[in-house]
């Protein structure tokens, strides 16, 4: 039988949430620290998140290698910190988990995040190469068939694939799928998958942002084709894994200013600039998203939380001058930073 996602749950990711993409805490051995991975959860819990994205790529994808067999342990740690969240809660946290590689591994992968209590699988399409249309959505069905599917349109400069509007529209009708992170990092493909989705009259299908080139105004934006109208509703971010506090506040913002239908003002202009350029700073824009990670775990780094810059890469690390890029938005954007909320909680959620 097809597992079906909660209506509970369902709400939630309707109604837009942060969604963090979990970094991968580590020793100085390349170990996992399971004392500093559960206070990243903690903090992003705390700090208002509305859910938890693990095993995706700012968790680093070779958690799936049999040399470091993570995959399963970090979903596991994930899922405790959630539950015991959930306790004393009205709404549960929305628990996702990535799933990659072809259809057997795909498979695999979601049936372990479903035994692990994960409600969605954030399917990523990277390794499929040419493939066309028929073979995607027969692949993405039978995904789906293990646990409903959150879809994912991940940029083509770090290991995505162009997907035409044709492939949305069709992936929009397949039962199981909940909803779609868009990042592409590119209006054109972008418009390609809100319209298949519009066009699709599927409005239960959730719209998460993962542009982290224009976050605020992706959240702003009313998209309408003729009739039919849909909006973002959230983001699941790598660039969320940081400053999360202040993402919680500025995704507020962007329903508040929404539900007054006033539009959008030079605030959220600036806002937006200054969001896109401290992303900047964290993904290593520079140096073609070479630091992507190391910039998240810099940032981190420097709240208390990672001892250090540890990936299970051990050439993985910050780009040329993206540390001296990270001080300057650190300087020019103090007010994006939640750097004393962390400092009064860390303690409580080293523990």
């Amino acid at each position: 039988m097809t597992p079906s996602l909660q209506e509970d749950i369902r709400r939630t990711l309707r109604r837009g949430v942060v969604i963090p993409a979990h970094p991968l805490a580590l020793t100085r051995d390349r170990k996992l620290d399971e004392r500093r991975q559960r206070a990243l959860s903690r903090y992003y819990i705390a700090a208002g998140s509305g859910g938890l994205a693990i095993g995706v790529h700012t968790t680093q994808f070779a958690i799936r290698d049999p040399q470091f067999a993570l995959y399963k342990p970090v979903l596991q740690l994930g899922r405790e910190e959630m539950d015991r969240a959930d306790e004393g809660r009205g709404e549960k946290l929305v628990r996702v988990a990535g799933v990659i590689g072809k259809t057997e591994q795909a498979v695999s992968e979601a049936a372990t995040a479903r035994e692990q209590g994960y409600h969605t699988a954030l399917l990523s399409l990277a390794g499929w190469g040419d493939a066309d249309d028929d073979a995607l959505i027969a692949h993405c069905t039978r995904v789906a068939g293990e646990l409903p599917i959150f879809g994912f349109y991940l940029q083509p400069s770090v290991g995505g694939r162009v997907l035409p509007y044709s492939f949305w529209r069709r992936f929009a009708e397949i039962e199981n799928v909940v909803a779609i992170k868009i990042a592409p990092f590119n209006r054109y493909q972008t418009l390609d998958v809100v319209r298949a989705v519009a066009d699709s009259g599927r409005e239960e299908v959730a719209l998460y942002t993962g542009n982290d080139d224009n976050i605020i105004l992706d959240l702003l934006t009313s998209f309408r084709f003729g009739t039919a109208e849909r909006r973002i509703a959230g983001g699941l971010l790598g660039h969320w894994a940081a400053w999360t506090r202040r993402a919680v506040e500025h995704l507020a913002l962007c329903h508040a200013q929404v539900k007054a239908g006033s539009g959008v003002t030079p605030r959220h202009l600036q806002l937006n600039l200054e969001v896109t350029d401290a992303n900047a700073a964290f993904f290593d824009v520079a140096n073609a998203f070479r630091g992507a990670i190391a910039g998240i775990h810099e940032v981190l780094r420097r709240q208390g939380f990672l001892e250090e810059i540890t990936c299970l890469d051990p050439n993985e690390g910050l780009g040329p001058g993206q540390k001296e890029q990270i001080d300057r938005v650190y300087a020019a954007y103090p007010h994006l930073n939640d750097d004393v909320f962390v400092r009064e909680h860390l303690g409580e959620w080293m523990k």
